[in-house]
């Protein structure tokens, strides 16, 4: 007989995500505030973004474009006519009370999102919404604080949101996803995605389910999720607290939870809402949308190579494994700058190595990110090729990158300033090695005597000899050459 423990075993997760991207518009959805980021509170609002009485809401045609944009590059239905929904609820950064929204005719539905390894996760829909204001609370915490400021410059900022099929099995296909969807907003041209700047937002409903049934079990919806990884955290704790759940025989119950970085745990916020509790009905100030077909065609037109086109060209082109075109196509900025050095240097494998090696932890180490770098393509081409023509060695290489990255320094400059050019003229080379091997007289017996490390001790006091400046290939060759 199987036992509950058994059962809370026997499960899978069942996982959907609703992602909010912030379109890169000039002006909000429905006025002509600007639509910009770190501006001081409540500086780009009016009457209409603040819900004041008589204010006429006018609907942004870019945000419009951008959405159908990004629902080609998903692959999605675009709806030749759509409408506007209120959605009503009472929260002190919704100033109207109710949320410009779509509800039963969103701009967009179908499409998919496919992950590395070949999955397709369906997506629902697409539709247009306005953003929030934000509170700011003064204290450590929302329970904590003495008192809440509401900053209403992000109120009315054109947002879509992107609703997947719950088909996401894991934390790690979550992460794939919203790493894939990522790169094609950003591709696209419709947003920035900068995740610390809110610009790029996820919720994710969990539930879990006997292995192989077909129906769905009773979701949770996480949200406070900052970062690609946090909703991977949260999504592993949350199907683990539902077993748990199961195993201590307790209901499991349909509700908001907050996720905690901190304590790496999740709280209840409050009862899960459901669609008739926001009383939706058409917006009786903006007019229908009713898209041009030709408008479609020639928007399709202007996207650009996507990221899943590009992996392809660069395995096919380049010569790069399947893993490393997936990791420079997933940042647009990345993907651009390899391109460039490898045109430049006219050594893509090295460049991708440099990028997804040293250069990535020089801007992980200072926290910024790779569209910041001060760098040029043309620097680290320059680079690659000091390295490759033999006028510094690949350990002195490292230490010129980080300023390189950081300040945007010509690298020759570097190696100038630091002295680390190293010596290969073959003649002084010849005589370190031809006095490392005199000194060495016991090394070179144990080297011809069979014991490997003995080769590498006298290069190293070759190296010790030359105060680091002999090129080492040379050094290697010369020595295998008199130890025959």
């Amino acid at each position: 007989m199987s036992t509950v423990a058994d059962n809370a075993q026997a499960t899978e997760a069942v996982i959907g995500l609703e992602v909010h991207v912030e379109l890169l518009t000039a002006s909000k959805m429905f006025c002509g505030c600007r639509n910009v980021f770190g501006a001081p509170p409540n500086t780009n609002v009016c009457p209409i973004c603040l819900g004041l009485p008589g204010s006429l809401p006018v609907a942004n045609a870019k945000a419009v474009e951008y959405l159908c944009k990004a629902g080609l590059a998903l692959g999605c239905d675009i709806a030749a006519y759509s409408k506007f929904d209120r959605k009503n609820y009472f929260y002190p950064d919704m100033p109207k009370n109710y949320q410009i929204s779509q509800y039963d005719m969103p701009l967009t539905t179908g499409g998919s999102v496919t992950l590395p390894s070949g999955k397709a996760v369906r997506l629902t829909r697409i539709h247009l919404e306005e953003d929030t204001g934000k509170n700011v609370h003064a204290g450590e915490s929302i329970a904590k604080s003495a008192y809440t400021l509401v900053d209403y410059n992000r109120a009315g900022v054109p947002l879509m949101e992107v609703v997947s099929e719950p088909e996401i099995t894991s934390a790690r296909e979550a992460e794939e996803y919203l790493t894939e969807l990522k790169a094609v907003m950003s591709y696209s041209g419709v947003s920035d995605v900068k995740m610390h700047e809110g610009s790029l937002r996820c919720d994710a409903n969990v539930s879990i389910r006997p292995v192989g049934s077909n129906e769905l079990g009773t979701k949770v919806e996480i949200k406070n999720l900052n970062s690609f990884r946090s909703v991977g955290r949260a999504i592993e704790y949350e199907i683990e607290r539902m077993r748990e759940c199961l195993r201590s025989g307790e209901r499991i119950v349909q509700e908001t939870r907050g996720w905690d970085e901190g304590s790496g745990t999740t709280h209840s916020m409050r009862s899960k809402e459901l669609a008739h509790d926001y009383r939706y009905f058409p917006d009786p100030d903006l007019v229908p949308l009713e898209l041009d077909r030709t408008l479609l065609e020639r928007w399709r037109t202007e996207l650009p190579e996507l990221p899943s086109a590009k992996r392809s060209r660069y395995v096919r082109e380049f010569g790069l494994s399947e893993y490393d075109a997936g990791v420079l196509t997933a940042d647009r900025p990345m993907a651009e700058f390899f391109e460039a050095t490898a045109a430049a240097s006219n050594n893509p494998k090295h460049a991708a190595n440099w990028l997804m090696g040293d250069v990535r932890k020089v801007l992980d180490q200072h926290e910024i990110a790779f569209a910041d770098a001060k760098m040029r393509p043309a620097q680290l081409a320059a680079l690659i090729g000091l390295v490759a023509d033999g006028t510094i060695s690949g350990k002195a290489a490292k230490e010129v990158i980080e300023p390189v990255v950081i300040e945007g320094v010509d690298p020759k400059d570097v190696v100038a300033q630091r002295g680390l050019a190293q010596t290969s003229d073959a003649g002084a080379v010849a005589a370190y090695v031809d006095q490392a091997l005199a000194a060495n007289a016991d090394s070179v017996a144990s080297y011809k005597a069979g014991k490997e490390k003995a080769f590498e001790f006298i290069v190293g006091q070759v190296m010790k000899l030359s105060r680091g400046k002999a090129n080492v290939e040379m050094v290697r060759a010369l020595l295998t050459e008199r130890l025959g």
